[in-house]
């Protein structure tokens, strides 16, 4: 099973086990995060849309850290015009433990469900 999740205006595809690089997060090492999945696959079926609503990639903060530098250089040709500009981006190492519905999610449809049975036992 693979599921694709948005985090920073990019995609990722992920498997359960995964250690991925995503876009900066405000989490200690440690600490576990959640992302809205876009799209599941299982066993040659797909689902996406309201199908995945509520299905979530936890995940696990392993670290952060900066990518390598990058020199971004900028002239224009016989007006003398340079800038020269250095680039570090910031990332977060995450490991993915867990893909599916969460565990709140899970508990609020058990207690919604509750409810129901009492009205029928109060009927009869």
């Amino acid at each position: 099973m693979y599921a694709i999740f948005e985090n920073g205006s990019k995609q990722y595809k992920v498997s359960v086990g995964d250690t991925v690089k995503v876009e900066k997060l405000d989490a200690e090492a440690g600490a576990t995060v959640t992302f809205p999945v876009v799209m599941t696959a299982e066993d040659g079926t797909v689902k996406a849309g309201k199908e995945v609503e509520n299905v979530v990639v936890t995940a696990e903060v392993l670290s952060q850290g900066k990518e390598k530098k990058i020199i971004v250089f900028k002239y224009k040709a016989k007006k003398n015009e340079r800038k020269k500009q250095g680039h570090r981006q910031p990332y977060t190492v995450v490991k993915v433990t867990e893909i599916g519905a969460p565990a709140q999610a899970k508990k609020t449809r058990a207690k919604k469900a509750a409810p129901a049975e009492d009205a029928q036992a109060k009927a009869e």
